[in-house]
This record gives structure tokens, sequence and C-alpha cells, in this order.
């Protein structure tokens, strides 16, 4: 019972949060402001939406049904990014609640990362940009849900911390800023959040998803890379940090450590 209650309820959570972070991702990468008094509004129109259409994915197949997914003031299309957002946090929170019901401080942490990284997936995907204030908002909750678990969680959180932010500095240095720092600040927010070894087999997961995306898309014609195109990185760490969670204390007794 208590682990159903628990998918359910973040379920609902993940869904809230989805159309809250898309809000902020949308709003940040545009220099909007999305704090204080802020409200909800259509970007074509400014008409402030009711709370009828600001409800997580029931909104936006009312609206797709009885306005065929059009602003009703002034007719302009409401992008499928929002369901897909709301979607994708709510399944990755239910999936995380199945996890980790057990214990609810790990619940938390894994949850303040996967918001994390799922925020600044999403403006890396839409501009290239990824915001140093939302990587250290995680990192410095990860650590300070970290710390409630023992002083051993909080030094490997600081330790995970530092490796992501090593690891990609120094491809930064290799390759004379063919990668953006912004990407070693992301991994240094999830460091703290995913400790030493996880940190590890995030960045492992983040590059073959990317590899492999970059291989079909290459196959498929969709992009050149002789011509300048280029893949955003960090929704495929985002996903590989995702994965690590799911899946990575198996992975680590494959090898034989045991947490």
């Amino acid at each position: 019972m208590r682990q159903n209650f628990l998918i359910i309820l973040f379920a609902l959570l993940g869904a809230c949060m989805g159309s809250f972070l898309n809000a902020v991702a949308y709003r940040s990468v545009r220099n909007l402001k999305w704090w204080g008094r802020e409200r909800s509004k259509c970007f074509s129109c400014g008409r402030v939406l009711t709370p009828l259409e600001l409800i997580p994915v029931f909104s936006f197949i009312f609206i797709k049904i009885f306005y065929k997914g059009r602003c009703r003031t002034c007719g302009a299309k409401i992008s499928s990014r929002y369901l897909i957002a709301e979607v994708l946090c709510a399944l990755g929170s239910a999936l995380l609640a199945y996890k980790f019901y057990f214990d609810l401080k790990l619940l938390a942490l894994s949850l303040t990362g996967f918001y994390g990284a799922f925020i600044s997936a999403l403006t890396d995907y839409e501009t290239g940009d990824v915001f140093d204030l939302f990587a250290l908002i995680t990192g410095a909750l990860g650590l300070a849900i970290r710390f409630s678990l023992g002083l051993n969680f909080l030094w490997d959180g600081a330790l995970g911390a530092f490796t992501g932010w090593a690891v990609f500095a120094l491809i930064i240095l290799i390759t004379r800023g063919g990668m953006g720092w912004g990407d070693a600040v992301f991994m240094a927010g999830m460091g703290c959040v995913l400790g030493f070894k996880f940190i590890l087999i995030a960045i492992y997961f983040g590059f073959m998803l990317g590899g492999l995306a970059a291989i079909i898309l290459l196959i498929l014609g969709k992009v050149k890379f002789g011509r300048g195109d280029t893949l955003p990185l960090v929704p495929f760490l985002a996903a590989g940090c995702f994965l690590t969670f799911l899946f990575g204390e198996y992975i680590l007794e494959f090898f034989n450590f045991y947490l």
C-alpha cells in the first residue's frame, strides 16, 4: 500500500513539476521573469491563463479536444512540449518512487537530481544554454540531503561533484573549447547528488546515448557534422543520470562493488 500510494502521489507531483520546470526553462532562455508574482499567460496574446488551463496533462487534452490545441483568445497553437514535459516528469517521478519508496531521504535525493537534470536538459535542448544557477541549486540541495544521511554520504557527494566537473574540464581543455563549461558545472551539480561511483556511470551512459543518437542521425541524414551541426549533450547526460538512479547499483554489483 505504501509503495502504491507513493507512486501515485509522486506521479501527480511529477506532472506538476514538469509543468513548472517547463515554464521556468521557457522563460529563462528568453530572459523573462518566472518568479515572484508572475502569472502564467499565453505568450502570443498575453492573456492570463485560468486555473482550468493550468492542470497538468488534463488541460492540454481539454484544449486539444475543445479548442483544437489553440489559445481560445488569439488562436495561437499550443506546443506539445507542455504535454511531453508533464508526462515525462510524471513517469520519471513514478519510477523513482517505485525504486526508492522504502527510504524517503533517498527518494528526495533522487528526485532532486531528476528535476535538476530535467530543467537543464530542457534549456540545452531548446537553445544550447545551460544555466549554472540550476546546477548549483541542484548540487546544494543534494549535499544538504546527503548531510542528513551522514558525513560519509556528504563526502561522497563532494567527491562526486569534483569528479563530474574534472572529467568535463579535462575534455574542454583537450578540445580547446569544443565543449562548454556549462556541461562541467551541470555534472558537478549532479555529482553532488549521485556521488563518486554513480557519476562515472552516469557519464558513461550519457556519452553512449549521445553517441548512439549521433550515429542514427548521421545514417538518416538529419545532421552533417562537417557543416557545423551539433547535438546538445545535456539531455543525454540527464538521461544517463536517470538511468543511473534506476540501474546504477546493479552495474556496481556486477563489478563486485556493493553499497
